[in-house]
């Protein structure tokens, strides 16, 4: 019958290396999780907002053209493609009159995607241009 020999000391620290190693892992794990969601929420918004930007750029545009609300908001929410057209918010700054400006300020009620930073986003957009065309 073959004996068996006590593990040696060098296995034996290479046991307690690999546990270390997983002791560390799970106390760094947290925060890498926790700031790849951060970037990832970050971005979301990030893009929501450049978005609705655009979306009041198309407006001021239009009504500096057209003159028209009803067609500028139909020009905010198509360019804004991929937005909820229900969640968005106009105000504009009045009829339009040569060599003044258009003002309209875009609103949208938005969620994150993770809900890291709360549950739901008001982004604002600014768009400006001369009435008159």
């Amino acid at each position: 019958m073959k004996r068996s020999s006590p593990p040696s000391p060098r296995s034996r620290a290479q046991g307690r290396q690999r546990g270390a190693a997983a002791v560390e892992f799970a106390l760094v794990l947290p925060i890498l999780l926790a700031l790849v969601g951060g970037i990832i929420e970050f971005s979301y918004i990030y893009n929501l907002q450049i978005s609705v930007t655009q979306a009041a750029r198309e407006a001021a545009r239009t009504m500096a053209i057209k003159n028209d609300v009803g067609l500028a908001k139909a020009a905010a929410i198509a360019g804004a493609p991929g937005l909820t057209a229900g969640s968005f918010g106009f105000a504009f700054s009045g009829a339009c009159a040569k060599d003044l400006n258009a003002t309209v300020t875009v609103t949208y009620k938005a969620g994150g995607m993770t809900g890291m930073f709360g549950d739901l986003y008001t982004l604002t957009g600014v768009g400006a241009m001369r009435c008159g065309g």
